[in-house]
């Protein structure tokens, strides 16, 4: 499969779309600028949040749950935003990406600027209001989605090249992490998201392609994304969720170089995917 280019390159690092009701359709992120942009009917919504914008997902009730720079804000149904206090202090790490698990809690990943290795983190945001640390050692915390049936979840640190999945439980959160694929070609996994058959789509953030494994770990697709090396996350939109958007990024590139990176890209890959899961609080 070959996806499409559906806007200009209008974003520096685009990172994180997910597709709700909610907003009317998608949302993505020009993450290093700390701005969230919207697809609308007439053009593309831009607006500034933070130094870093990491994550997003609606709230239920509306509004919606944000990673940004070193922690988590809310964002009322009104547009208002509410930063919680910062989870640390220094200015060497900050969020990356993350999602909600069937529960309603909020997951927020991290990782160092100069991508030290285990210097990151996982974090969890409860409706409650309570935080906490779910896992450590990691270097560049990325994609994150739970199964259908809501018992396993897909975790990538990047520098590992492969896909984690985890055993999930409400009362044990993340448990027996194993190895589901390695990426093929020395590739390096960025976001992903699960289709309703429950295979895992994934972003290949060095080879230009969104990859397709099975439950099983088996590579059952690829979508070439044309002109663009840097791939960096994909979610099942549109509404009936048959279709696949697609961020990329232009980070560290020349400017004669990948004219194209930046843009947002779509496909239709003949299977649906899974409502956005939302944040409870």
């Amino acid at each position: 499969m070959r996806a499409e280019q559906i806007t200009d390159p209008i974003a520096y690092h685009g990172e994180g779309p997910v597709w709700s009701e909610w907003w009317g359709g998608l949302r993505w992120l020009d993450m290093l600028a700390g701005d969230i942009l919207t697809l609308t009917e007439t053009g593309i919504e831009r607006r500034h949040v933070d130094d870093i914008v990491a994550c997003v997902r609606p709230r239920r009730g509306g509004g919606a749950v944000i990673g940004v720079e070193r922690g988590f804000a809310l964002e009322d149904l009104d547009g208002t935003l509410h930063r919680l206090p910062e989870l640390w202090s220094s200015g060497d790490i900050r969020m990356n990406e993350g999602g909600c698990d069937p529960d309603g809690r909020f997951y927020c990943g991290s990782m160092a600027y100069d991508q030290s290795p285990g210097a990151a983190s996982l974090h969890r945001l409860d409706p409650d209001g309570a935080t906490s640390t779910v896992l450590t050692g990691v270097t560049v915390s990325n994609g994150l989605e739970w199964s259908p049936d809501s018992s396993l979840a897909y975790y990538d640190d990047t520098p590992t090249g492969a896909v984690a999945v985890f055993d999930y439980a409400r009362e044990t959160g993340l448990t027996n992490r194993r190895e589901l694929a390695s990426l093929p070609d020395d590739g390096h996994p960025d976001g992903l998201t699960v289709d309703a058959e429950g295979c895992v789509w994934v972003a290949a953030v060095n080879q230009g392609a969104v990859l397709r494994f099975r439950p099983d770990g088996t590579l059952d697709g690829r979508v070439e994304v044309p002109g663009v090396t840097k791939v960096t996350a994909c979610a099942f939109g549109g509404e009936r969720l048959d279709r696949l958007f697609i961020t990329t990024s232009r980070e560290d590139l020349p400017d004669d170089e990948e004219p194209t990176a930046g843009a947002l890209f779509a496909v239709d890959p003949g299977v649906t995917g899974l409502p956005v899961r939302e944040f409870a609080g």
